[in-house]
């Protein structure tokens, strides 16, 4: 293994475009390669760089996520109030609600890409999604026609989305390299538990009569919330790794150990078109399209069949909460179960979760078993949130932290794809209704998770049976 004797001097102020804070320190680094070709930039704390510990890159992300979090799980909510107040039709709400999903997962990758040039510090990239947040309640609260909402819900709201979604999830994962799993799924998380007290907002007091106030409020409030958050983002040097973690050596911390020993880090740093030719980009595209639309789906719809079972609307509400509470919940615990068990692993079971979970529903409202609905609404909402983080994870895992704000852009850009959960889901409803509709999202979920069984690292051979020498060294028979 190549030792890179190499030392060089760093000054914090001069690593990035953007500062945060006046750091003055100076620290030196120096660059290791593993026996892969892989560089490690190693000295600098985190405290060198920024001037405070890089649990803030953690907590300030997902503050950025709550921010943004209720404009896609709390939409469904402000349904009955927007086609009153407006007179808008529930299938243009619903498209308006695939066009934001669109929107945010259209952004990804063009963005990822001005990030990593150094042409969108993570900072404008934030004050952006602020601004799109900030557009779309306006939109909502005094569109005079259902296209000024679809512009400026839809678009610009999106687009703000998938600037804020990137940046905060990409930040904690070049922050923590060693150990991203339960770091990416806790921020990830932000993103359903700032939902939270808007779909009881926005479901049991907004009306017709104060909906405006409501959803300039929420505005201010939310995209308030994501600047605030984002003045503060700060990217670590590229090839960065904690000065604490020796990354040609199993580390002390067994923490970190068990996580490397599980998903050991990428082989080298892939360009976007590199990771794009391991064919692993294609499979996580499709797996996480059919995932994600099942669960933009169940939000879309777990309303709806909840009210036709004959819940009360107090219930139906306490359901999505709960799914939401859940959602993000799921996203952190399983974040952490992957640094111990491996994150393909956890994949697995996630998508046979949230898959079985569609039946379940169905036959919770069927037999009109309340318990039973809020059990599987909040098994869909782990299974639904838990997919993120994992994926997130797994291509940083597979390609590495450099590049990791465009190839991972390429991954979720899959919800060009799934946004449709909300759109098409209303026609397969029409179609087939809430039984069929809810199969058939069930049995995508089952069979993507098929498709991830091929995943596997690009650069490491998968395992081999070992054959025994037939004369071990130190035999004598001749």
């Amino acid at each position: 293994m190549g030792q890179g004797a190499l030392a060089r001097t760093f000054d914090a102020r001069g690593a990035n475009n953007v500062t945060t804070t006046d750091v003055t320190r100076v620290a030196a680094y120096r660059e290791v390669t593993d026996k892969n070709g892989r560089v490690y930039r190693v000295g600098e704390s985190d405290i060198d760089i920024m001037g405070r510990k890089r649990k803030w890159m953690v907590i300030l992300p997902w503050i950025g996520m709550m921010g943004i979090s209720s404009a896609e799980y709390a939409f469904a909510s402000a349904e009955d109030t927007l086609h009153e107040a407006h007179h808008w039709s529930s299938g243009s709400i619903y498209w308006m609600m695939t066009v934001w999903v669109f929107c945010q997962a259209a952004v990804a990758f063009p963005a990822g890409r001005l990030r990593e040039n150094g042409k969108l510090p993570a900072r404008w990239a934030m004050m952006l999604g602020s601004l799109g947040t900030l557009l779309g309640y306006l939109s909502l609260a005094f569109a005079p026609h259902v296209v000024v909402a679809f512009i400026g819900f839809g678009m610009f709201s999106g687009m703000g989305a998938g600037m804020v979604y990137a940046t905060c999830v990409n930040m904690v994962g070049k922050w923590y390299p060693e150990r991203r799993g339960g770091k990416t799924g806790f921020v990830n998380g932000g993103f359903a538990y700032g939902s939270v007290p808007f779909v009881f907002i926005f479901h049991g007091y907004m009306d017709g009569s104060n909906f405006r106030w409501v959803l300039v409020s929420a505005g201010v409030f939310l995209a308030a919330t994501v600047a605030v958050a984002g003045f503060y983002f700060r990217d670590p040097p590229k090839n960065w790794w904690p000065a604490s973690v020796d990354p040609l050596n199993p580390p002390d911390d067994p923490r970190a150990r068990r996580s490397l020993a599980k998903n050991p880090p990428a082989v080298k740093q892939y360009s976007p078109m590199e990771a794009w030719r391991t064919g692993r980009v294609a499979l996580m595209w499709f797996c996480l399209a059919c995932t994600s639309g099942v669960n933009i789906f169940g939000i879309a719809f777990q309303v709806d069949i909840g009210e036709e079972a004959g819940f009360a609307a107090g219930i139906v509400a306490t359901a999505m909460s709960l799914k939401a509470i859940v959602n993000g919940t799921g996203r952190g615990v399983i974040g952490w179960l992957s640094d111990l068990y491996g994150r393909k692993q956890c994949l697995l079971y996630v998508c046979a979760i949230l898959g079985l979970a569609q039946f379940g529903i169905i036959w919770a409202a069927e037999i009109k078993n309340l318990p039973l609905f809020l059990v599987f609404s909040a098994v869909s909402g782990f299974g639904g949130g838990a997919i993120f983080p994992m994926f997130a994870a797994l291509t940083a895992d597979y390609f590495g932290e450099n590049n990791n704000a465009t190839n991972y852009g390429m991954v979720y850009s899959s919800k060009l794809v799934s946004g449709l959960g909300a759109g098409m889901g209303s026609v397969v409803v029409g179609a087939w209704g809430y039984n069929g509709a809810f199969s058939l999202a069930g049995s995508i979920s089952i069979f993507a998770g098929f498709m991830a069984l091929f995943l596997h690292p690009p650069g490491r051979s998968r395992a081999k049976r070992i054959t025994p020498n037939p004369q071990p060294l130190g035999d004598e028979t001749t």
